[in-house]
């Protein structure tokens, strides 16, 4: 999920997406090269990869000067911006001092190579990239439950409601990277939303998901106390 996000976020960072993209032989995307050197990719990064029209093509393994200038700009970023900026409020706070360096600094640093500044650079390569969807691809991570008959669903090592209408149904979850449970039933109708918490927190609990429940409870315990005094 991660890698797809970054991904995700560089396209709209840049406004388009290039028509091939190059990646290293992480599982993530590719999942192995057989015997004809055909690459088995990942279903996952296909689905990215058709959502956003871009043709996938993996470093050939054991070619170190395939993905060389690639893995450079990570010692250029520790060594430059890392250096400068060494506290940092929050992740937003990172990402917002990040953004400014590329536009004042990174971007405007000569290219031996072009005679070009990057963002001189980046107007030519502009005019190649392919728009962008009309969506972003759904990178959260998804997976089936079974809701309890109680009303809940069992999610890293916590307990969250569901609706009581969906009791001892099946449903979807998908986790975003910032922690945001969602449930759907299977035809996709989003019908309960949580934030994850440690199981020392306790179950997440929604009183309106279970509103009817307790009702059919309170209604079999109100009793007249003749009904007893009949018995004795």
């Amino acid at each position: 999920e991660h890698t797809y996000e970054a991904l995700v976020q560089a396209f709209r960072h840049f406004g388009g997406v290039p028509r091939t993209v190059l990646v290293d032989n992480q599982k993530a995307a590719v999942l192995k090269h057989d015997r004809d050197r055909r690459v088995i990719f990942n279903a996952g990064f296909l689905q990215l990869a058709n959502h956003y029209g871009f043709a996938p093509k993996a470093c050939r393994p054991q070619r170190p000067r395939t993905k060389g200038k690639t893995e450079r700009m990570v010692g250029y970023v520790k060594q430059h911006f890392f250096q400068r900026y060494r506290q940092f409020d929050s992740v937003a706070h990172l990402n917002q001092l990040l953004l400014l360096w590329l536009e004042r600094v990174a971007d405007q640093r000569p290219l031996r190579q072009f005679r070009q500044s990057p963002a001189e650079r980046f107007v030519a390569e502009t005019e190649a990239l392919q728009a962008l969807p009309a969506t972003d691809f759904d990178t959260r991570y998804h997976d089936l439950r079974q809701v309890g008959w109680d009303g809940y669903i069992e999610v890293r090592g916590n307990r969250y409601s569901v609706p009581e209408a969906h009791c001892g149904q099946a449903v979807i979850i998908r986790l975003s990277l910032d922690d945001e449970l969602t449930v759907y039933t299977p035809a996709g109708e989003a019908i309960a939303q949580h934030r994850l918490q440690a199981p020392q927190a306790g179950w997440r609990s929604v009183p309106e998901h279970h509103a009817a429940l307790w009702q059919q409870t309170l209604a079999v315990q109100q009793r007249d106390l003749r009904v007893y005094e009949e018995v004795l």
